[in-house]
């Protein structure tokens, strides 16, 4: 069991996998910090189905995309505590071909995906180094590994994150911090449904189905727990055997 004073990041924590990893860590014992950046009401409902099911949690609103902003914010939530657990978890699509993407559309996924894992995480990594304990978990895409037509941008992103973990797990083993890449797959919830319809699925996934937010969220509670802290610097799929 985790000690019940420590506290989860989760980025993106609003959304439908998001969410589901906000409610396996609160089941674990930890106070989670449910980020947001255009859904703080969402935000809100997790945290309120988290304190209904006994469990503690509280919102918070940034842009990750936004270093200062988010340094700011993380200095605030470690004046009250130490953030022991990070699960970066936030990410867009604005899906095109590269041959007609904007440069914007590039950006601004990359902004949110990659750049946001470094404004959140840098900040918490010294604290964690001092206490010689943390967990950090990035949440990818088997298009990271696959590749997907109209998803350059977003997949790039992803697979940057790939890098950036396997080179900060190397830094941070020793201090008793891990730090691994969760990538799903196809995944039940809205995103899923406006991108796949059902036959689709069947023939993309030799599982025969989607994924269900809760399993990733089983998944990521696991490499957070202290019972796997020699699992480090993977990137691990979740994707029904797509790859």
């Amino acid at each position: 069991m985790n000690a019940p004073n420590r506290r989860a990041l989760v980025t993106g924590g609003s959304g439908d996998i998001g969410g589901a990893i906000c409610a396996a860590l609160a089941q674990q014992g930890l106070h989670v910090i449910v980020h947001a950046n255009r859904a703080p009401d969402r935000a809100q409902q997790v945290v309120d189905a988290i304190c209904k099911q006994g469990g503690t949690a509280e919102a918070i609103a940034f842009d990750l995309a936004d270093g200062d902003q988010t340094r700011a914010a993380i200095e605030q939530l470690q004046s009250s505590g130490p953030v022991t657990t990070l699960v970066h978890n936030a990410g867009i699509h604005d899906d095109a071909p590269m041959a007609g993407m904007q440069p914007s559309q590039w950006t601004r996924v990359i902004d949110v995906s990659l750049h946001g894992f470094f404004h959140v995480t840098q900040p918490l990594l010294l604290p964690m180094n001092r206490a010689r304990h943390g967990r950090i978990v990035a949440i990818s895409s088997v298009a990271a590994v696959l590749g997907n037509r109209g998803q350059a941008n977003y997949a790039a992103a992803k697979a940057g994150l790939h890098g950036a973990v396997k080179s900060l797990a190397r830094e941070m083993a020793s201090r008793g911090v891990s730090v691994n890449v969760v990538a799903p797959g196809v995944i039940e919830g809205g995103m899923a449904r406006e991108s796949f319809p059902p036959e689709q699925i069947r023939q993309l996934v030799p599982a025969g189905r989607a994924g269900k937010a809760e399993e990733v969220a089983a998944l990521v509670a696991f490499l957070c727990s202290d019972i796997a802290g020699y699992i480090n610097g993977q990137v691990i799929g979740i994707n029904g055997a797509m790859g």
